[in-house]
């Protein structure tokens, strides 16, 4: 069974997906806070991580970099909701600066069940990682 990590202090946000991939056949389980998905990340193994970008404490930057070195095989989603008050300033771009720390993909809340890209985002992680396996 393909087992995922969701971080996010958000019950609510968790619980959804939770509920959805569970429906779906995959095992998840829930960090409500970077620390408690590093303390995860040690105790068990997973297929794919989902993690929001702003939490309290550990901030969802620190966390994906943090993620992405302790395990950069594993593809993480990185996810915001964040809204900025005055659309016309200059803003920076939170999602791709998730990329550049390792996200695979990334979300902008509120997004429908279906975007998750859980598959998408395996397939890709099997490809790649299946290749570097080949080529040692």
């Amino acid at each position: 069974m393909t087992r995922v990590l969701v971080v996010d202090d958000d019950p609510m946000v968790c619980m959804a997906i939770e509920i959805y991939l569970e429906r779906h056949g995959f095992e998840v389980m829930i960090a409500d806070g970077g620390e408690a998905g590093l303390r995860a990340l040690e105790d068990a193994s997973f297929d794919l991580m989902i993690v929001d970008i702003f939490m309290p404490h550990m901030r969802g930057f620190e966390s994906i970099r943090i993620f992405h070195e302790r395990a950069p095989a594993i593809p993480l989603v990185a996810m915001s909701g964040y809204a900025f008050a005055n659309l016309d300033s200059p803003a920076p771009d939170f999602l791709r600066m998730a990329l550049e720390l390792g996200a695979a993909r990334c979300l902008r809340k509120p997004f429908t069940p279906a975007a998750l890209l859980i598959n998408e985002c395996l397939d890709e992680a099997r490809t790649r990682y299946a290749g570097v396996a080949e080529s040692r």
